[in-house]
């Protein structure tokens, strides 16, 4: 899965993606537990090789608010934290039990300075990392929250199932009997 993550790129060979993998380290994390909490620096970088995880913060009311959902096979960091050395303002947090391959932010500098598909990787990341947020942003702007939940459902079929039912409707920005308002109505 993860050799097939980072093939999919087109950047590094073979032999490149078997000897940076050496460099990750394995982690579980356990349901409930923290990948990042806010106000932590973020010096890790993860690939989720199972479990789901959800960023969220607490708003100045003191609601949970998630905001975003990251599944296996998909890159992990408290991202504006990583670049920028400041305190993470939000929390990652596992759903479920998890696995990772982490990867220390000094390795990662290090691969940058000996390997310059590695910049370009990054870029491509940060790239889609704007990409995501410009949907979200846009989903929220324009979509009801029928929609949001479809387009989850679309993406995220065999997922969506082991997602609690509070996270999802903070989420989608509606109550959870709202939710189940939504759930009862749509079939697949």
């Amino acid at each position: 899965m993860v050799h097939d993550y980072f093939r999919s790129f087109n950047l590094f060979s073979d032999d490149e993606i078997e000897e940076f993998l050496q460099l990750f380290e394995i982690r579980k994390v356990h349901k409930n537990d923290y990948f990042i909490r806010e106000g932590e620096r973020c010096r890790e970088v993860g690939f989720i090789k199972s479990g789901i995880f959800r960023s969220f913060y607490i708003s100045d009311d003191g609601k949970d608010m998630t905001y975003c959902f990251r599944f296996p096979n998909t890159m992990i960091a408290a991202y504006s934290s990583f670049i920028s050395g400041c305190l993470s303002k939000e929390n990652m947090q596992a759903i479920n039990d998890a696995e990772l391959m982490i990867l220390k932010k000094e390795k990662m500098d290090t691969l940058i300075q000996d390997n310059l598909n590695w910049t370009k990787f990054l870029k491509i990341i940060a790239e889609q990392e704007y990409l995501e947020l410009e949907n979200r942003f846009f989903q929220l702007q324009r979509d009801t929250a029928t929609q949001r939940y479809t387009a989850l459902i679309k993406n995220y079929p065999d997922y969506i199932q082991k997602i609690p039912l509070q996270y999802l409707s903070s989420y989608l920005g509606i109550t959870q009997r709202h939710l189940s308002r939504i759930r009862k109505e749509i079939t697949f």
